[in-house]
C-alpha cells in the first residue's frame, strides 16, 4: 500500500505551510498511520455499516418500557474508539502528549480530511463532538466545563461523552426562529419539552446542545437559549428523552439521524439566556468547516477510485489513460480537488486563529472568517457530488454497482449540500455580511493586492480573473439601493463569483515557483472562467503525466 506522502503530496505541502517544524514532522508521521488505518480497517467496517451493518433504534425492552436505545456494529465501535484516541477532537483543546502543547484546528481537519475519505457517515459524530467542545470550552461556566469538557475531548483517559448539536424542528427547518422546544425553570435546571426532527448522532451522544424557548422569551432566534442535556442521568436511565425513530436517510448511513422527543429532560443553561441563538452559529461556523472538509475528502476519494479505474482498464485494445477525453477529466479533477484543498487549509489557517483566540480578533476579521466558510461550503459541497459523479462515469456499469465504493461516494455526498446550510441559506450569508460589514469591499480590495503582488510569470494567466472582479464590481455597484427580492434573487450569484475569484487567487499564488502548479492553475482558471471551443493548447493531454504526478516537474 503506498504512503500518504505518494498519494496526496498537496495535503502535506500545505500542512507544511501552517504548521511549525516540530509540529509538522509529529502531524507528518500521525498522519501516516490514521491514513493507513483509514484506508483498510476503516474502510472496510464502513462497507459492512453501509451495507448490513446500519444503526438500528431498538425503541423498548422486554417488559415495554421504552429505553431508546440505538444498536451500532462492532466495527463501528471499534472505528469510533480509534478515531478519537488519535485526539481528532481532543487535541484541539488539550495538550498532544509527545509534543507539550495543545493542538490546533489545522492538524484536526487533517485528520477529518483523511477520514472522510472512507467513512464521511462517522465524521459526522466527530464533528458534533468538536462543536460541542467549543461551545464548552468558550461559552460554559466553570463548573459545566469540569464536569463535561473531560469527556467530550477524551482521549481515552476517561469515559467519551460524544456531542450532539440539535436545532431543526418539523415546523422550522432552517427557520430557526419558528423553533418551539420550551425549557422550563426547575431550581437550578430547566427541564425541556418538545421534539427536535432532524437529530443526528441521537442515541450516541453523551450530551447534546439544545436550542429552546425559556417560557416568556420574546419570538424569533433573540428569544432562544442554549443548553447543555445529558442524555442519560447518573443512574444510566434515559434523561426524559424519547427516540421516535429513526430517518431512512440517502447516505451517511453510519450516523444515526433521529426524530427525538423531550418529555421534561434535565438541562443546564449555557452562558447568557439571550445569546442561545449566537453560541449556536459559531458551532455551526465550526461544523461548515468540517463539512467543506468531508466534502474535499470526498473529493479526493472519487479522483483517486476514478484514476485507478482508469489506469487498469482497457477498452478497445487501450488502458483508459490512453484516450484524450479520459485524461482531460482526471486533469480537471487533479487541478480542482488540488486548488479546493488548498483554500480549505487556507482558510482552517485563519479560522483556527479566530476561533480559537476570538478575544483577539476583530469584527472585521470575524466576518471575512464567516464569508470564507460560507463560499467554501457552498463549492466544495457541490463539487463533491461533482467528483463522485465523474468517478461513476469513468467506471461505466461497474460505477454503479454497490461492489465498488462510487455509489456510496456519491450518496454520502448529496448531503453535504443540504447539511449546515444549503445553497440558498449561504447566500443569504453572504448578503447579510455584505450588507453589515461592507465585507465585498474588503475582498475586493485582498484580490486587487495578491493580483498586483503575483510575478508577471504568472499574472500572464489571470487576465480571466481580472475581467471576473470588474464584472463582480460592476455588479455589486448594480445591487445597491436596489429592493430585496432583486438582492436576495442574486445573493446566490454573488456568492459563487465571490468563490471563483477567491479560489483562482489561490490557484495563482500557488503557481509560483513550480511549472506543474502552473499546469494546475491553468487548467482551474479554465474550468472557472472557460476556454475557447477549440482548445489549441490541450494542457490535460500534453502534460497529463506530470499533472497526475505531484513529484514531476517539468519546463512549460
Amino acid at each position: 500500500m503506498k504512503q500518504l506522502r505518494e498519494v496526496d503530496p498537496n495535503l502535506l505541502t500545505n500542512l507544511k505551510k501552517y504548521l511549525d517544524e516540530e509540529f509538522y514532522a509529529y502531524a507528518e508521521e500521525e498522519l501516516e498511520k490514521f491514513w493507513q488505518r483509514c484506508m483498510t480497517d476503516i474502510d472496510r467496517r464502513a462497507v459492512h455499516t453501509d451495507r448490513e451493518g446500519q444503526p438500528r433504534l431498538i425503541k423498548y425492552d422486554r417488559f415495554g418500557n421504552d429505553i431508546s436505545e440505538i444498536w451500532v456494529n462492532e466495527g463501528y465501535k471499534q472505528t469510533i474508539k480509534e478515531t478519537y484516541e488519535t485526539g481528532i477532537v481532543g487535541y484541539v483543546h488539550k495538550p498532544i502528549p509527545a509534543l507539550g502543547r495543545v493542538g490546533n484546528y489545522i492538524y484536526s481537519y487533517a485528520q477529518g480530511y483523511l477520514l472522510s475519505q472512507v467513512e464521511p457517515g462517522f465524521y459526522c459524530p466527530v464533528t458534533l463532538t468538536m462543536a460541542t467542545a467549543y461551545v464548552l470550552e468558550h461559552f460554559a461556566d466553570e463548573q459545566m466545563k469540569a464536569k463535561y469538557l473531560p469527556h467530550v475531548i477524551s482521549t481515552g483517559e476517561v469515559e467519551l461523552y460524544e456531542g450532539a448539536t440539535f436545532l431543526t424542528e418539523r415546523q422550522g427547518g432552517s427557520d430557526v426562529g419558528a423553533n418551539e422546544v420550551r425549557a422550563v425553570l426547575c431550581g437550578d435546571h430547566y427541564e425541556i419539552y418538545g421534539e427536535k426532527y432532524f437529530a443526528s448522532n441521537a442515541g450516541m451522544c453523551g450530551v447534546a446542545l439544545v436550542l429552546a424557548r425559556i417560557d416568556g422569551s420574546e419570538a424569533g432566534t433573540k428569544g432562544l437559549s442554549l443548553f447543555l442535556v445529558p442524555w442519560r442521568n447518573d443512574d444510566g436511565t434515559l434523561n426524559g428523552i424519547q427516540i421516535r425513530r429513526l430517518k431512512d436517510k440517502l447516505g451517511v448511513r453510519a450516523v444515526p439521524s433521529a426524530e427525538v422527543v423531550f418529555a421534561g429532560a434535565k438541562a443546564y443553561l449555557i452562558g447568557d439566556a439571550k445569546k442561545g441563538f449566537y453560541y449556536m452559529m459559531e458551532a455551526l461556523n465550526l461544523s461548515r468547516v468540517c463539512n467543506a472538509v468531508a466534502s474535499i475528502g470526498i473529493m479526493k476519494r472519487a479522483l483517486e477510485e476514478a484514476k485507478q479505474y482508469a489506469v487498469n482498464r482497457q477498452a478497445f485494445g487501450y488502458t483508459l489513460t490512453s484516450y484524450p477525453m479520459v485524461k482531460e477529466t482526471l486533469a480537471n479533477l487533479t487541478a480542482r480537488q488540488e486548488v479546493q484543498t488548498s483554500a480549505c487549509f487556507e482558510l482552517i489557517s485563519f479560522f483556527d486563529r479566530v476561533m480559537r483566540t476570538p478575544q483577539q480578533a476583530s469584527e472585521q476579521e470575524k466576518a471575512w472568517n464567516r464569508l470564507l466558510i460560507a463560499l467554501l461550503k457552498m463549492r466544495t459541497a457541490e463539487e463533491a457530488i461533482a467528483f463522485a459523479h465523474e468517478a461513476i462515469e469513468m467506471h461505466g456499469g461497474n460505477g454503479y454497482i454497490e461492489d465498488f465504493v462510487t455509489p456510496r461516494l456519491l450518496r454520502d455526498a448529496q448531503v453535504l449540500t443540504v447539511w449546515e446550510g444549503t445553497a440558498n441559506i449561504l447566500g443569504l450569508e453572504v448578503l447579510r455580511l455584505i450588507r453589515k460589514y461592507r465585507i465585498h469591499e474588503a475582498f475586493i480590495q485582498t484580490i486587487n493586492a495578491q493580483l498586483a503582488a503575483l510575478p508577471s510569470e504568472i499574472r500572464a494567466f489571470a487576465a480571466p480573473v481580472e475581467s471576473g472582479l470588474r464584472e463582480l464590481v460592476q455588479s455589486l455597484q448594480k445591487l445597491y439601493g436596489q429592493s430585496e427580492d432583486v438582492q436576495t434573487y442574486h445573493a446566490k450569484k454573488i456568492a459563487n463569483r465571490l468563490c471563483d475569484l477567491y479560489l483562482s487567487v489561490v490557484a495563482l499564488k500557488e503557481a509560483e515557483g513550480s511549472k506543474r502548479k502552473q499546469l494546475i492553475a491553468r487548467l482551474f482558471l479554465q474550468h472557472i472562467w472557460g476556454c475557447n471551443l477549440f482548445d489549441v493548447e490541450m494542457l490535460s493531454v500534453r502534460y497529463f503525466d506530470v499533472i497526475m504526478n505531484e513529484t514531476k516537474e517539468v519546463e512549460v
